[in-house]
């Protein structure tokens, strides 16, 4: 299927409906004419008052007045602007969908998704669909920045999944650790790199615990880090366990 290069009327009404009701109409106004601005366009409400019925009007028609990757920028912001707000858990929806969605359309080329480790990952994960739809979510999630503990959820899902898989049995991560040990000598992992793999995933373990099982707030640039360990543990895992 072809990636959209466009976000579609639907869902811009549907972000337009939710967000009037987290952000003001001075807000809107402020958003949509600085990116407006700064690529040049013309927008149909650029001050506030605004000759529209309501703000998800205002808001809906100045965004379809926008290319698809300034629509993606001035959704992402106001979402972040209206995360506060009542609204939030719709909010938080919206810039989900939006991330799962169009990320694509995203200036930022260094984020989560297109990361080399992430899209390795991917492609490794091929073999195990299960594992991969729910790193997938993980991935969603984070990207969004919204679900963060959710996040590290699936992700030790996930890495729990593959390791069964793998190992063909349906034991807890923390249950797997000398198994996955003799699995990696068994494909020709070095003693060394055994002991190490042992250790790190030990720890993973008690931490994923120690956050995810105490709904604990977890630090970004933490979130971040869990999901490249996984990343690297699921890549090389699933490579080895491909080897004939």
């Amino acid at each position: 299927m072809d990636t959209p290069q466009h976000i579609p009327v639907p869902f811009l009404s549907k972000a337009s409906e939710v967000l009037a009701t987290g952000v003001s109409g001075n807000v809107i106004v402020q958003v949509t004419v600085a990116y407006a601005a700064e690529y040049g366009l013309d927008l149909p409400h650029p001050i506030y008052p605004f000759q529209a019925s309501n703000k998800r009007t205002a808001l809906l028609e100045n965004l379809r007045a926008l290319p698809a990757s300034v629509q993606y920028q001035v959704i992402a912001e106001l979402c972040d602007r209206a995360s506060q707000s009542e609204q939030a858990p719709a909010v938080a929806e919206v810039k989900l969908m939006l991330a799962s969605r169009y990320s694509h359309l995203s200036s930022d080329a260094g984020n989560a998704w297109t990361g080399p480790l992430t899209v390795e990952t991917r492609h490794w994960l091929d073999a195990h669909p299960n594992v991969k739809r729910l790193y997938v979510e993980a991935l969603q999630k984070h990207q969004a920045g919204v679900y963060q503990r959710n996040a590290l959820d699936d992700l030790r899902l996930a890495l729990e999944l593959l390791v069964q898989e793998i190992l063909g049995n349906g034991r807890s991560l923390e249950n797997q650790i000398a198994s996955l040990g003799q699995f990696v000598k068994a494909k020709g992992g070095s003693k060394e790199l055994s002991n190490m793999l042992e250790k790190l995933i030990d720890y993973y373990a008690k931490y994923q615990n120690t956050y995810v099982k105490h709904d604990d707030a977890v630090p970004n640039e933490e979130v971040e880090l869990v999901l490249e360990l996984t990343s690297s543990f699921m890549k090389h895992f699933a490579r080895m366990h491909a080897r004939q």
